[in-house]
């Protein structure tokens, strides 16, 4: 070995004599040999003296010292006082490493040159021998300093530090009894190096009843010198890093008390392992209540509980009856300092959730609110809940054998039945068939029926209307009330049923509530009219108006087509698809005769009645397509029809009979919009037609005979003027006329339309296209301003409609959530380019900015409302700035008629996991409820406040009506997710349009 050996390895040792051999000899496993091992006798009166000469004898690799300091920290300064290796490692004489530590630390500190420090992850050892799972911190190896400047995240023996580092900084402090390691790491990190992680765990710590890691007075009383000093300037500290020198970030001057708020918890949780201790509320305080906090709180009290009761996970839940009531206490005592009985629940859940998922269940565990149990899935037996609880963790067992683990809200006792119809649900048919009897294989028909008749289901179509199909609402209303009569008021269904009641009677319509108005009305006709035209359109016209031709647009556009007319005076007009005579009305004054025609004899009708006081005009059923047009007309007007010509040779041959039908020198005016179809880079509509304006008007420029006078364009539609040519006249070069659309451009209009041009047309990739996952994106508040720290939650209008009219250019449509619970329960690949559009909250600048946006580019959305705040302000956000108002029922109801789709999202906005079971199932019931009464339509979607779920959900929601809901998860929705928890992608108001393309692109691939 060389006089300088790489690695020195600093041993305190005080009476530890039933220890340090073990300590000791994983040194001598090592792979590698370079190190050296300094064991320092901290005044031991036992037989440590002994087992350290053993070692110093058999290796001349071990060295040993005398210390009086009797401290770990000053027995450990005097082992680096005689130091000589590059690198320092500290192990406790009950502790030990790996046999590939030194070689995995060693390589790990070699790949990153210039590193201080290189650390592992450990595991405790508890004094039965058995080993709790690995933890490790990444977060050092990213921000070492911040990192320690809050806790101790790394075990003393878990690192190779920098010798001459060490040195420098003066060693460990002694004035510190326990947190010592934890002030020198957050010395060595304020100057700023790199810490190197090794993700394994080489490192053991002995876990014992009389370390002083369970003294949490000391621990307490040092960890606040130790969380002070990393929020200020270190003076030991002569090098700091530029960014440490005045200690750590804390933007609102609480992260010192917060970080101390931790400790104090982790501590009082461990008291509670050790049957009860001080509680600090006045510490505790600074604890963050907020939902997103509630699992940490729960990861660090289970910890604690692990030390404090020297148990590993899978021992936690049996030992209840020994921490169970002072824990409870630290609970109720959180709820008291945050003066919300919610958080303080909601971490009691998560905790008892964590330590049913490391138990066997062998035998009952009753906690504070959950049971834990066994159940025979071939033959359950009712489950009576013991006072308190409210919801049950069980696993089904087949044969001795665990199948499935179901967690679910439990009202009341849960009964035979409800426990057959729970493990028909979730566990797979084959393992239930054998030794059915009775009732059994009755359920069992019943389950598979109900799985044929739902994969035959017909994809659902977008209900607009009022008064739409409320049979699912009835169903499981229906099934409610037989819940009920089947079974007693205790039970979970009997319960269930009293909820219904309430929630229904709270719902009841009162004169108040608004009625949705009428649907809207169909904005263009798209599709194959094969077989019998004239029945098609008659069919059509059965409702008035159906491009609602009195409307600003279309009465700007007549006004243009007689604006094109030629001059002087004009004997004969015929007009092709006069439709219901509104144009016809206008044109008559300007014509001698007028033969009006249209191919259905509805729409003629109508314009009769419309034109009876014109005199000069006839009305005619005629098929411009197949019929002979009437000859020698001074004038043919022809607007918004030819596009319904089969093809291309049909519109030629129909240029044909025109030319034919026009006395020499008369004219014919054309008025059709421009079509993507026609042409892609430039704003059309994108109707599923052959052709369009521009297709039109070049056919009928190439018609021997026909001459382009005159044409008024918009960027919407041009109208054109064209005469036929004498047989010795020359065609002179037409005049163009480019103008500006003046009159509002109504939205069943818009909708159809897509500015700019596109680069994929929707009937083109539905025809082309299939896919096995779709965005569903998440927004909720489009408005221009509003609180700082609410920023990622709001567009603005502009940015919102760049978003809409890049996912209208591209080519995709909307669904809304029952479709998307059609396609995945019955795995259909998603057909074209579909987004589900859903908005949290509703907010009133929904109703405002966002849904004009959406409607304008042909999409819906689907809104989830917070009912029992609609019509008034977002309390949940009051401690950001001014709540932001929410959308009325009035709003609702009319959105709803106009398109838009509501799903709950909840009553309250209080997060999920906090309630308890009954206030869980009210909340559902009574916003569905409510939706339902507003809309007019079913409502079985819901949308998780806060993203924020637990395992009680799904069943829950199942039972009160739901069957598709959005949860925590992020990311796109497949064919493989559970109906009930689908993912979502949240859009943010602080990324770019660059960054939604990004992500969309992402999601087609």
């Amino acid at each position: 070995m060389a006089d300088n050996p790489l690695v020195s390895i600093v041993v305190p040792a005080r009476n530890a004599q039933l220890t340090l051999a073990r300590a000791l000899d994983c040194l001598l496993g090592q792979d590698i040999a370079d190190w050296e091992a300094i064991v320092v006798n901290d005044g031991s009166s036992d037989g440590t003296a002994e087992i350290i000469a053993g070692h110093v004898g058999r290796d001349a690799r071990f060295r040993t010292l005398n210390s009086s300091a009797h401290s770990a920290a000053g027995a450990r300064n005097k082992g680096i006082s005689s130091a000589r290796g590059r690198w320092l490692m500290f192990l406790d004489a009950d502790d030990w490493v790996d046999a590939s530590f030194l070689a995995k630390m060693l390589t790990a500190l070699e790949a990153e040159p210039g590193s201080v420090a290189a650390y592992c992850g450990s595991r405790r050892v508890m004094p039965d021998g058995e080993l709790t799972p690995p933890s490790i911190a990444p977060e050092v190896a990213i921000q070492p300093f911040e990192t320690f400047a809050r806790r101790c995240a790394i075990r003393t023996h878990a690192l190779l530090i920098d010798r001459a580092t060490v040195v420098e900084l003066g060693g460990f402090d002694v004035s510190l009894r326990t947190c010592e390691d934890w002030d020198l790491w957050q010395r060595v990190a304020r100057l700023g190096n790199r810490w190197v992680m090794v993700d394994k765990p080489l490192a053991f710590y002995r876990a014992s009843p009389n370390s002083l890691t369970r003294n949490s007075t000391q621990m307490l009383a040092d960890a606040e010198i130790v969380i002070a000093r990393g929020f200020s300037a270190d003076p030991r500290v002569k090098r700091p890093a530029s960014a440490h020198a005045n200690g750590a970030n804390s933007a609102d001057g609480r992260a010192a008390s917060e970080a101390l708020a931790w400790f104090a918890l982790w501590n009082a949780a461990s008291d509670c392992g050790n049957g009860g201790g001080p509680i600090h509320p006045h510490i505790l305080r600074a604890l963050p209540a907020r939902y997103e906090w509630a699992p940490e709180i729960a990861k660090v009290v289970f910890d604690g509980l692990m030390v404090g009761s020297l148990s590993t996970p899978q021992q936690l839940a049996a030992r209840w009856d020994r921490f169970g009531g002072p824990l409870t206490d630290l609970v109720d005592q959180l709820s008291y300092i945050w003066s919300d009985p919610v958080a303080g629940r909601r971490v009691q859940y998560h905790l008892e959730q964590m330590l049913l998922d490391f138990d066997d269940l062998a035998a009952p565990r009753r906690l504070a609110r959950t049971l834990g149990i066994r159940v025979d899935a071939r033959n359950p037996t009712s489950t009576k809940l013991p006072e308190g609880i409210d919801q049950i963790y069980a696993y089904l067992m087949v044969d001795s054998q665990i199948a499935a683990l179901v967690q679910f809200g439990a009202l009341g006792t849960v009964t035979k039945r409800h426990w057959i119809e729970l493990i028909l649900d979730v566990m797979p048919p084959q393992e239930l068939t054998r030794d059915l009897s009775g009732f059994k294989r009755m359920a069992f028909r019943l389950w598979k029926g109900a799985a044929r008749v739902a994969s035959r289901s017909p994809v659902p179509t977008l209900q607009r209307g009022a008064g739409a199909d409320k049979t699912n609402v009835l169903t499981a209303q229906t099934l409610l009330r037989m819940a009920g009569r089947r079974s007693d008021r205790d039970s979970h269904y009997g319960r269930l049923a009293q909820l219904t009641t309430a929630a229904q009677r709270l719902a009841r319509p009162n004169t108040e509530a608004a009625e949705p108005s009428a649907p809207p009305r169909p904005a263009q006709v798209e599709g194959r009219r094969d077989g019998d035209r004239a029945s098609f359109w008659d069919h059509f016209f059965m409702t008035a108006d159906p491009w609602n031709y009195g409307s600003p647009y279309e009465q700007e556009k007549y006004e243009r087509q007689l604006e094109i007319l030629p001059a002087g005076p004009i004997g004969r007009a015929l007009e092709l698809a006069c439709a219901e005579g509104h144009f016809t009305r206008q044109l008559a004054p300007r014509v001698g005769h007028l033969t009006a025609t249209d191919i259905s004899a509805v729409a003629i009708a109508r314009a009769r009645a419309r034109c009876r006081d014109q005199l000069n005009v006839e009305f005619r059923v005629l098929d411009l397509s197949a019929d002979t047009l009437p000859g020698e007309m001074d004038l043919i007007v022809c607007s918004e029809v030819l596009y319904y010509l089969d093809d291309l040779d049909a519109l030629r041959r129909f240029a044909t009979k025109l030319v034919h039908a026009l006395a020499p020198g008369g004219s014919f005016i054309s008025a059709h919009a421009f079509v993507l179809g026609d042409n892609m880079e430039r704003t059309g509509f994108d109707w599923d037609n052959k052709f369009g304006a521009q297709v039109i008007s070049q056919t009928l420029a190439a018609t021997e005979g026909l001459v382009l006078e005159r044409s008024i364009q918009t960027e919407l539609y041009r109208i054109d003027r064209f005469r036929r040519l004498s047989p010795e006249e020359l065609a002179a070069e037409p005049t163009v006329d480019h103008v500006s659309i003046l009159a509002p451009v109504e939205i069943e209009v818009a909708r159809n339309v897509v500015w700019g041009g596109a680069r994929a047309r929707r009937s083109y990739v539905a025809r082309n296209e299939r896919r096995q996952r779709i965005p569903v994106l998440m927004y909720h508040s489009v408005c221009d301003d509003g609180p700082a720290a609410l920023t990622r939650y709001r567009f603005t209008p502009a940015a919102f409609d760049s978003q809409m009219a890049w996912l209208r250019a591209n080519g995709f449509h909307a669904i809304v959530s029952e479709q998307l619970g059609w396609f995945i329960a019955n795995r259909h690949p998603f057909v074209g380019r579909p987004v589900l559009i859903t908005f949290d909250d509703g907010f009133q600048n929904f109703a405002d900015h966002a849904w004009p946006t959406l409607r304008a580019n042909d999409f819906t959305a689907e809104v989830f409302l917070v009912t029992d705040l609609v019509g008034e302000n977002a309390l949940w956000d009051a401690d950001s700035g001014p709540p932001t108002p929410l959308m009325d029922a009035r709003t609702v109801g009319r959105l709803a008629a106009e398109g838009a789709f509501f799903g709950s999202h909840l009553a309250t906005h209080r997060a999920i996991d906090g309630l308890s079971s009954s206030e869980l199932a009210a909340e559902l019931l009574r916003s569905r409820m409510f939706i339902e009464r507003w809309t007019g339509r079913p409502t079985t979607a819901f949308a998780a406040p806060f993203s924020v779920t637990d395992r009680r959900l799904g069943r829950l929601a199942k039972e009160c009506g739901y069957r598709i809901g959005f949860g925590a998860r992020s990311g796109p929705a497949d064919l493989d997710c559970d109906l009930i928890d689908l993912p979502r992608i949240e859009m943010r108001g602080d990324r770019s349009l660059d960054d939604f393309v990004a992500m969309l692109e992402a999601v087609l691939e």
